[in-house]
């Protein structure tokens, strides 16, 4: 199975310009390899999650909800300290912080593959989270500073091909290693083949990458990742546990509050502005048509992908009965489809059609979306995997289409001097919309299987109550595209130079094929 998340942008400051290593030094290019490597990791310890969570659930005895938080606090965490996490490596060295973040990131999946309760696991994977964000955006500010501006063309292209290999090794990884049981460990395998990956990555990345830092690095703004993360958890944690704990009247007291305490942010960030010009979000980039329209484009786009994957991987294994590496391998399909539109869209597509591109994106994943539902109940039970290769197939081109021109679009009109600040940001809210579509899922799933399940008496019937909850989320995911689609018109018509000079300096981060791939 597969989702697609974005690579986290960079979010240095892209005005600045780094120092130009010796042509000849090769130990860029071990750097290069070992950061590609803790990308890599990342990406497939996202993606490879998804496929075990109903060996996670059986094995470990979790309940929905807390399945849920397993991929529900990483994207938090994740999202709640990139920009942080990116500000850091500016001020202290990225060299240290990607350190500090790969060796957490592998202390965290040891944690993860050792848990002896649902508790652990979960907090275990908010630590993983909160240590790729200190590590991944430490990757490109890397990149940046160690290559010339003549050599990052390739450098960009070597990475985006280890996304694509990542978004289809990850689901089968994850399928394999769980349908292997080594050692009788069940699904622990999943986390614990970071270990030897990271320890190699933190060995090899002190002797070979080199330190740099940004001079006129942005200041922290810690009280501005707390009431972030703050609205976010009082917003997720009663969508969560609500139905678990049949929607008490606090959780809507804490929805609510959760809008409060996000106005008070916006407040926050304009005194930050004019305090000392370092907010954790630009609040002026939003006074442009174009950038607000694709963040929520983005937010949206996360939270229809963070339904789906969830939903996806359960309908499969729950509700069909099918093994992880059976429901691994249906995915691939879909992870070509996205791989080839996604690499059509930005060197045929976008250049000669623009905007029409994106919008066609989210007209045909609606459509395979649709199919996907009609299939499902036209199949019921005995659909087979190759019956879901067609919806599939649709649905990764139209996705394609959209997430590698989507950042390019949403910056085409950003002022140069807030580059870096607008990449990092809509890499934060693509994962915030994930984190709230993965808490929706109790809405729009599991609100339907729980109904069907209290009429269930047999396996068939609890497998259709899957079924059902499964065409009734995707539903839900058609008409966020057509939102999509109509939020698109707020973009550019044709993709611009949204930097000028941007031949001396990266394009913000490329499109990560991941985290939602499930």
């Amino acid at each position: 199975m597969t989702s697609t998340e974005t690579e986290p942008a960079s979010v240095t400051d892209l005005s600045t310009p780094p120092a130009k290593p010796a042509a000849g030094d090769r130990r860029r290019w071990f750097a290069l390899a070992i950061v590609m490597t803790a990308a890599f990791m990342d990406l497939v310890d996202v993606t490879i999650v998804n496929v075990a969570i109903p060996s996670i659930q059986r094995e470990a005895g979790a309940t929905f909800g807390q399945i849920q938080w397993i991929t529900a606090g990483y994207a938090l965490a994740f999202a709640a300290g990139l920009i942080t996490g990116g500000r850091l490596g500016d001020i202290h060295g990225r060299k240290r912080l990607f350190l500090i973040g790969i060796g957490g990131f592998t202390i965290a999946s040891a944690l993860c593959g050792f848990a002896a309760n649902p508790e652990m696991l979960v907090a275990s994977r908010i630590l993983q989270g909160a240590m790729a964000a200190l590590m991944v955006p430490q990757v490109l500010s890397i990149v940046h500073a160690t290559f010339p501006a003549h050599e990052r063309g390739k450098v960009f292209g070597l990475f985006g091909a280890v996304v694509g290999l990542g978004a289809v090794t990850g689901p089968l990884l994850g399928a394999l290693l769980t349908e292997w049981n080594l050692f009788g460990l069940e699904w622990r395998p999943i986390f614990l083949i970071n270990l030897p990956v990271g320890i190699a990555g933190l060995i090899l990345g002190r002797r070979f990458i080199t330190e740099s830092k940004a001079p006129k690095a942005l200041k922290l703004d810690l009280v501005g990742v707390g009431l972030v993360t703050l609205g976010l958890l009082m917003l997720l944690y009663p969508l969560t546990r609500g139905r678990e704990l049949g929607w008490p009247l606090w959780g809507y007291v804490s929805m609510a509050g959760a809008f409060v305490v996000l106005a008070a942010l916006v407040a926050y960030e304009r005194w930050k502005t004019v305090r000392d010009g370092s907010p954790l979000v630009e609040l002026s980039l939003f006074k442009v048509k174009s950038f607000a329209a694709g963040i929520a484009v983005q937010t949206v786009f996360g939270v229809a992908l963070g339904i789906f994957f969830l939903v996806w991987t359960l309908y499969m294994q729950f509700g069909l009965g099918w093994t992880p590496l059976k429901a691994g391998l249906t995915g691939v399909p879909f992870s070509l489809a996205v791989s080839t539109a996604a690499g059509l869209s930005v060197q045929k597509l976008v250049p000669r059609f623009g905007r029409k591109v994106l919008q066609a994106g989210a007209l045909v994943m609606a459509i395979g979306v649709l199919l996907y539902i009609w299939e499902s109940g036209r199949y019921g039970l005995s659909i087979a995997p190759w019956q879901m290769a067609l919806p599939l197939v649709v649905m990764g081109l139209g996705m394609g289409l959209i997430v590698a021109p989507l950042t390019d679009a949403i910056l085409s009109d950003v002022p140069r001097e807030h580059a870096g600040s607008a990449s990092g940001l809509i890499s934060t809210v693509q994962q915030m919309g994930n984190a709230l579509g993965l808490g929706l899922v109790s809405v729009v799933f599991f609100g339907v299987v729980d109904d069907r399940l209290a009429e269930a008496r047999e396996r068939t019937a609890a497998g259709m109550a899957f079924a059902d909850g499964f065409q009734h989320a995707l539903g839900w995911v058609a008409a966020v595209m057509g939102v999509i689609f109509l939020l698109m018109f707020a973009l550019p018509k044709r993709p611009a130079q949204h930097i000028e000079g941007a031949a001396e300096e990266p394009s913000p981060a490329p499109q990560k094929e991941s985290a939602l791939v499930g």
